[in-house]
């Protein structure tokens, strides 16, 4: 019997699994995480199914252990871009013409397969180059992941059932195409499951995809295209490419066939890629579809109402977790006067217990930053705030990068509201916090809007139910992801669809049905049964 729409299987959140000392997934995990450790990796580019590599290679080195290599990746010529692209164009007959329901199976048995017997190599390739502790590599590449394959399948197959209504004598339906040309998919460092959804739910919906993996998220991203691969993908559907970013955009920009762009990365870079796809606009067939997530600068805000330990732990998690290198990661902080000493008090306590050192202890809370320039960039700033009479360091503020790129989580106190670390986004395990006096609440909230140039993510903490209903209508522009007595991070496929406007990227939801609907071309279809022959309206007589 053919398949329906109504028996595709109904998307669940997959369980996170504990990984309490001793147990067996956690021995599973740390006995994987040693073996690809002491291995040494060679990740290939990927075109039309073949393994291509170059004399052109780069290390694979762990951030928390930069002198040990893992293995190497290989980088491409503009030869293979464009191999990629040509690629891709001569699959995409064949695969947009596949059944939506045989792409269904592909991403549903790769969930499967993440699931259960990838799931510990998915885990392992993630907290070696990309530093992640156990915890945060299986919410992130494992569970999140999964959750996109499931979740999509069944935004699809809702996407599929909408259809326009038919009067008498006439059946209108739509078909969803694919894109005419090809996707670029560019995926950040720092979520493996961001870098697996972004190619593939472009797939998912017929496209064929050329994706540039970040140079630091290679090993990881072998693993999906391993993944993939078993799932049964076919060859040329998603092609993959590393080397430098500026030659390959501007090679696949330059493609007359380039369809759309799926992106995730900073904002300099996405209004770069903008500003040359408008440039090259009248040379393409079709108008690229554009959808990025890019920087954040996002904001707790407190009111006297609050519970000070629930704020406190909102930002030791919302700041520390993942050295803060999530795009939600709470980054500035505003809290009244009145309940400061006492946010205070339990935020000392709660970092003073955090551990720091490599992901391979599952003890760690925090490891390493990911590489050599973000450790710079992170530690200029830390130390600028010793010497400013405007900034006082309160919290952590040493680092070390002797053999991993570490720093303490930190936390600044700034004496101004537009001190530097409150305005301008740093991707590391840093928060500034501006202490308001309780009465100026509502300008502080002004404060939290036009502080800064971006709107990802922002959470407000009170039990004061008309002071939430207020700071939430004052705050509707400052976060695409707004959260009340929470963190501002930790957003779940299905439950907390994530995307942020202004300079934050374009709020196309990332785990929802409206991101699919962008990788898509509606056709409308009208059929009469019974076709007029007669020109003359009644009107006519």
């Amino acid at each position: 019997m053919t398949r329906g729409f109504f028996n595709v299987p109904k998307a669940v959140n997959e369980p996170v699994k504990n990984y309490a000392p001793n147990s067996p997934e956690t021995e599973e995990l740390l006995a994987t995480y040693k073996e690809m450790f002491n291995s040494n990796i060679d990740v290939p580019m990927h075109i039309n199914g073949k393994e291509i590599r170059t004399d052109n290679t780069k290390n694979i080195t762990p951030p928390h252990d930069h002198q040990h290599v893992v293995g190497q990746y290989h980088t491409a010529e503009k030869k293979h871009v464009v191999e990629a692209i040509s690629t891709a164009l001569s699959a995409r007959q064949a695969w947009s013409s596949v059944s939506w329901m045989e792409r269904a199976s592909i991403f549903l048995k790769a969930a499967e397969l993440l699931a259960g017997p990838y799931r510990a190599k998915m885990n392992a390739a993630t907290m070696i180059a990309q530093s992640k502790n156990v915890h945060q590599a299986e919410i992130d590449a494992a569970c999140e992941m999964i959750d996109f394959f499931r979740f999509n399948v069944q935004y699809m197959t809702d996407i599929f059932k909408d259809q326009p209504a038919s009067a008498p004598g006439i059946w209108n339906r739509v078909e969803y195409r694919p894109l005419e040309g090809f996707v670029y998919a560019i995926t950040p460092f720092n979520f493996t499951s961001i870098a697996a959804n972004l190619p593939a739910a472009a797939a998912l919906m017929g496209n064929v995809v050329v994706w540039k993996p970040s140079d630091h998220q290679a090993y990881s991203a072998q693993v999906i295209v391993d993944l993939f691969k078993e799932a049964g993908l076919p060859d040329g559907v998603i092609n993959v490419v590393y080397g430098d970013p500026v030659m390959i955009s501007d090679t696949v920009l330059n493609s007359p066939d380039f369809s759309g762009l799926h992106f995730t990365g900073s904002t300099f870079v996405f209004k770069e890629l903008w500003k040359k796809i408008g440039e090259n606009i009248h040379n393409y067939k079709t108008y690229p579809r554009i959808v990025g997530e890019t920087g954040g600068k996002d904001f707790i805000w407190a009111h006297n109402s609050a519970n000070p330990l629930q704020v406190a732990t909102a930002i030791t998690r919302g700041a520390f977790e993942f050295q803060g290198q999530k795009c939600s990661a709470a980054s500035r902080a505003y809290i009244p006067t009145s309940i400061w000493s006492e946010v205070q008090k339990h935020l000392k306590v709660q970092t003073s217990e955090l551990k720091m050192g490599s992901p391979e202890d599952p003890s760690n809370f925090v490891n390493a930053v990911i590489h050599e320039n973000s450790f710079d960039k992170i530690t200029k700033y830390i130390d600028a705030a010793k010497a400013d009479d405007d900034a006082e360091v309160i919290i952590g503020g040493n680092y070390d990068k002797s053999k991993g790129y570490f720093i303490e989580p930190t936390v600044i106190l700034a004496k101004t509201p537009t001190y530097a670390t409150m305005t301008t986004e740093l991707f590391g395990p840093v928060i500034t916090i501006y202490i308001y006096e309780d009465s100026e609440w509502e300008a502080s909230l002004k404060l939290v809007d036009e502080s800064t140039e971006y709107a990802l993510t922002g959470a407000i903490f009170s039990t004061d139910r008309y002071i939430v209903e207020k700071a939430s209508k004052a705050l509707e522009n400052a976060a695409g992801n707004f959260y009340i007595n929470d963190k501002p991070t930790g957003a779940v496929v299905g439950q907390q669809p994530f995307g942020g406007a202004r300079a934050s990227g374009t709020n196309d939801k990332a785990g929802s049905a409206q991101n699919l609907l962008r990788w898509t071309s509606v056709r409308l279809i009208k059929e009469t049964f019974v076709t007029p022959q007669d020109y003359k309206y009644p009107f006519l007589g």
